[in-house]
């Protein structure tokens, strides 16, 4: 106790720290207690967050910021057309008809699979039964998980609705006042908090090129798989490329998860031929480029968590957040990781005093 009592009183004798152990008490308590109520907020000020290395570039060539947000908001608007208008409706037709094809599917995957104990005699007829029964088990949860998604979206069209209005709104102007806000939301702060300033800076320097990075890395692996599969003649190529994309969201345990449907799918369509072959290689060497090339090159001046890291923030703020969980981990680890260094600073620098 007189241990922990020591270290209390180290703690809190160093205003700088209060500060900052304050300020994130009440970002995290806010998010906690209201967060679903700010959630358009919120992500309206990820997106800004996300653009403003956008503006900043324009910025640099002489472009007035008034003009560069202009030119920025109005490719961001151009994205959200496009988005609503040719993908999501290919997206939602793909979806059904591999709803309406599960039994089909499940039906020809179990007419290949038979053909396995013949050409493969270590394959038991027991086991090939096993199989089939798990596969047509997971299926029928997945279409029922998907069409129970589909009916209870049905009540948030109105919420959809309004967050697709309010959303583009708030991002124009968190871009256009951003100066404004932040100086308001300054001056809620004592006039020293210098080492809230170094976290921010740090953090938001090491996330930006983070979830930047990430973003440019889904598009990039998304438009190469959807080009391969396509190529290819795979069935729900849109599909399985956007999941694929996704995935790299997840460092380790995305590629591992996806890679199961994008398998399935083509050996239930090609059965275990060479198309089949050639396109599980194609696949693969687009995973092996991704991990060895669009990786460092893309993330090479982000965060550099260790795995473990990576994987316990993936669990925690996934269990607590849901998807928005898996997707700000490691921002979030980073977060963790600023104010781990910022603190061993200030205690060296307290010690060196």
């Amino acid at each position: 106790m007189e241990i922990l009592r020591k270290w209390l009183n180290t703690v809190f004798s160093d205003t700088q720290l209060v500060i900052l152990l304050l300020v994130l008490a009440i970002c995290t308590a806010v998010v906690l207690s209201v967060g679903n109520l700010l959630a358009p907020v919120i992500a309206s000020v990820v997106i800004a967050f996300l653009l403003e290395g956008l503006v900043r570039t324009l910025e640099r060539f002489r472009c007035p910021r008034l003009l560069a947000v202009g030119i920025v908001f109005g490719l961001f608007m151009l994205f959200l057309a496009v988005l609503l208008l040719a993908l999501i409706p290919l997206l939602a037709s793909q979806i059904t008809d591999l709803i309406a094809n599960i039994p089909a599917i499940v039906a020809q995957g179990q007419t290949l699979l038979e053909y396995l104990p013949r050409k493969y005699p270590f394959f038991t007829e027991s086991q090939i039964q096993a199989i089939v029964d798990s596969l047509t088990l997971q299926f029928s949860q997945i279409g029922q998980k998907v069409l129970a998604f589909s009916l209870s979206s049905v009540r948030s069209v109105f919420s959809f609705v309004v967050y697709l209005v309010l959303m583009p709104i708030l991002v124009f102007f968190f871009l256009k006042d951003k100066r404004v806000i932040l100086e308001w939301l300054s001056g809620f702060l004592p006039a020293d908090h210098t080492l809230a300033s170094k976290v921010w800076t740090d953090f938001k320097t090491q996330a930006g090129n983070y979830v930047r990075g990430r973003i440019w890395e889904v598009l990039i692996v998304w438009a190469a798989t959807y080009a391969s599969f396509l190529l290819f003649g795979l069935d729900y190529a849109m599909l399985l490329s956007l999941l694929v994309g996704l995935s790299v969201i997840i460092p380790y345990i995305g590629a591992v998860v996806v890679t199961v449907p994008v398998v399935i799918i083509s050996f239930i369509q090609w059965g275990p031929g060479a198309q089949f072959t050639w396109a599980m290689i194609a696949y693969l060497a687009i995973q092996l480029l991704d991990a060895n090339l669009l990786v460092p090159l893309l993330l090479s001046e982000a965060v550099n968590l260790h795995p473990i890291a990576s994987i316990t923030a993936i669990l925690v703020f996934g269990g607590v957040w849901g998807v928005w969980g898996v997707f700000f981990a490691i921002p979030l680890a980073t977060l963790a990781q600023s104010v781990l260094e910022a603190w061993k600073f200030q205690r060296m620098g307290s010690g060196q005093a």
